[in-house]
C-alpha cells in the first residue's frame, strides 16, 4: 500500500463555528482569504471555477452537512485533487483543519512552500473572520 506525505495545517478562529463553516463554503469568498490560490471565483452554469496564477481550475464543495466537512475537489489542468477540510468546535469558537498530501512529482521543498502557503491563507482566514462584523 503506497501513502503520499501528508500535513495537517490548524489555526484556532475566534468565531462561531456554524458561521465559519457558511463562509468557508460560499467559493466567493476564496481570494479574501486564500489570495495564493484563488485570484477570482465565478460560476459558469453549476460549476464554480476559481482563477489561480496563469489558468483556471473547477472547485466544489462536499454536500451542506452538520459536521464542519468543507472537503473540496479542485479539477481541471491536469489537477484532480481532493482537499480534506473541516471546522471543528473549540470552545465558543473554532479549529479549522486543512489537509494537504503531496503529490507524486512535487520535491520535498516545494511540498513545504505549499505548507507555508496553507498556513498564510489560515492566517489570513482567522483575520477576515475574526474582523467581519456579520
Amino acid at each position: 500500500m503506497n501513502t503520499r506525505p501528508a500535513r495537517t495545517v490548524s489555526i484556532s478562529v475566534g468565531r462561531d463555528p456554524h458561521d465559519a463553516y457558511d463562509y468557508l463554503r460560499d467559493p466567493r469568498h476564496l481570494p479574501d482569504w486564500a489570495p495564493g490560490f484563488a485570484q477570482a471565483v465565478h460560476q459558469d452554469g453549476d460549476r464554480w471555477v476559481v482563477e489561480t496564477t496563469g489558468h483556471a481550475v473547477g472547485i466544489a464543495f462536499v454536500a451542506d452537512n452538520a459536521l464542519g466537512v468543507v472537503d473540496h475537489r479542485v479539477t481541471g489542468d491536469g489537477l484532480d485533487d481532493l482537499n480534506p477540510m473541516r471546522v471543528i468546535a473549540n470552545g465558543d469558537g473554532c479549529e479549522v483543519l486543512f489537509t494537504l498530501f503531496q503529490p507524486s512529482g512535487t520535491s520535498d521543498r516545494q511540498f513545504r512552500d505549499d505548507v507555508r502557503l496553507v498556513q498564510s491563507d489560515l492566517r489570513t482566514l482567522k483575520r477576515v473572520l475574526e474582523n467581519d462584523a456579520r
